[in-house]
C-alpha cells in the first residue's frame, strides 16, 4: 500500500514545501561538499524542464543522500517504511521528495506511483540494480527504469558514483574521504514507444534499453572511482557496500 502523505503527487509543491526543500538540499549538499569534498561532474546534461529519469550505480548506505544534490529541481525518489522509522531522517526525505511505499506495496502500484510523478513533469530517481550492489561489476538490471522511460518517452540519466571509501563493508562510521558522482549521457527509449497510454511496449525495446543503461553505468562507474582514487575497488577492501 502507499502511505499517502500530504501532497505527494503534486507536481507543483506550496511555497512552505518548496522553501523546506530547497534548505534541506542545501543543508544536504553543504555537508557533502564538507566531509567529502564531493565533486559532480556533468550537471549540465540533466534537463532544464520537463521529466526524466535518474538511474545511479549504488553501492552505499549514502547514495540517495548524494543523488539529491545532484540537481537543483525536485527530484522524487521511492523508498519502504523502514527508511522513515527515524524521525529526523523521515523529514529529511520527505522534504527532499521521498515517496513512502508501506510493506508488501504491489509491483503494479509502485510502477503507477512512478508514472504518476513522471506525468507530472517531474524528475525520478530509480535505483535500477534494486538493491545494494557489490564489487566492481555492475550486475543484470532490473527493467523498471527502461519500462517506465519507454512508456512516459523520458530519457535515462545514468550517474556513476565513486563513494566506495565513504563506508567501510558493514561499518556505520561515514569517512571524510573524497566523492565523485559523475552525470553520463541522458539515454533515450525506442521512438514512438513513449504516449503513457496503454499501449504494449515490446519486451524487445526495454530489454535493449536496460543493456545501454547498464554499459553506460559501468563505465560511468568505473571513472568515478578512479576520479574519487579507488580506481581498483574490488567492493572489499577498498569499502564497497
Amino acid at each position: 500500500m502507499i502511505r499517502h502523505q500530504t501532497s505527494w503527487d503534486d507536481p507543483t509543491p506550496s511555497l512552505s514545501a518548496r522553501i523546506g526543500f530547497d534548505f534541506v538540499r542545501a543543508l544536504v549538499h553543504g555537508l557533502c561538499r564538507l566531509w567529502f569534498r564531493i565533486e559532480i561532474i556533468g550537471r549540465e546534461r540533466f534537463p532544464v524542464t520537463g521529466a526524466f529519469i535518474v538511474s545511479p550505480v549504488h553501492r552505499s548506505y549514502i547514495d540517495t543522500l548524494l543523488i539529491m544534490t545532484i540537481t537543483r529541481r525536485r527530484l522524487r525518489f521511492m523508498g519502504g517504511e523502514s527508511l522513515w522509522q527515524c524521525r529526523p531522517l523521515a523529514w529529511i526525505l520527505s522534504a527532499l521528495g521521498g515517496i513512502r511505499l508501506e510493506p508488501g506495496t504491489p509491483l503494479r502500484a509502485t510502477l503507477r506511483v512512478a508514472e504518476r510523478v513522471l506525468e507530472g513533469g517531474e524528475p525520478l530517481a530509480i535505483f535500477p540494480e534494486g538493491s545494494r550492489g557489490e564489487g566492481p561489476v555492475v550486475e543484470k538490471l532490473f527493467d523498471g527504469p527502461a519500462y517506465l522511460a519507454s512508456r512516459q518517452g523520458v530519457p535515462i540519466i545514468p550517474v556513476g558514483i565513486g563513494a566506495a571509501r565513504a563506508m567501510r563493508p558493514g561499518g556505520r562510521i561515514v569517512w571524510p574521504t573524497k566523492v565523485v558522482v559523475l552525470i553520463g549521457e541522458p539515454i533515450w527509449p525506442e521512438p514512438g514507444t513513449g504516449d503513457g497510454g496503454d499501449r504494449h511496449i515490446p519486451r524487445r525495446f526495454v530489454g535493449e534499453l536496460s543493456e545501454v543503461l547498464q554499459g553506460d553505468l559501468q563505465n560511468l562507474f568505473e571513472e568515478a572511482q578512479q576520479r574519487a582514487g579507488t580506481p581498483n575497488y574490488a567492493g572489499t577492501e577498498s569499502g564497497g557496500l
